[in-house]
């Protein structure tokens, strides 16, 4: 069974449009380096390297190394589950 303090760390690493944005991307793409998901979104890359940081330690994202680029994939498909009935609430 999942603790509160980690459901609290996982939506504390989504309260963010562009991590919801960079999530719902990564479901998509079944993983992404970063330069993709900055050419995505159009945003710096270090900007969106902290954005991937948080979501990581939070629980939310797993990267895997190939040299020097590294991909970011969900940890937990379930984790749409979350957004789907975020998104819902509209």
């Amino acid at each position: 069974m999942i603790s509160y303090e980690k459901c609290s760390n996982i939506l504390k690493a989504i309260a963010h449009p562009t991590r919801l944005e960079i999530i719902y991307r990564l479901n998509k793409q079944d993983g992404c380096h970063v330069s993709r998901i900055q050419k995505n979104l159009g945003i710096p890359q270090s900007t969106i390297s902290q954005h991937l940081k948080i979501l990581k330690n939070g629980g939310v994202l797993t990267s895997e190394r190939n040299g020097n680029a590294v991909c970011y994939k969900l940890k937990d498909i379930k984790i749409m589950k979350i957004i789907d009935v975020l998104r819902s609430l509209d």
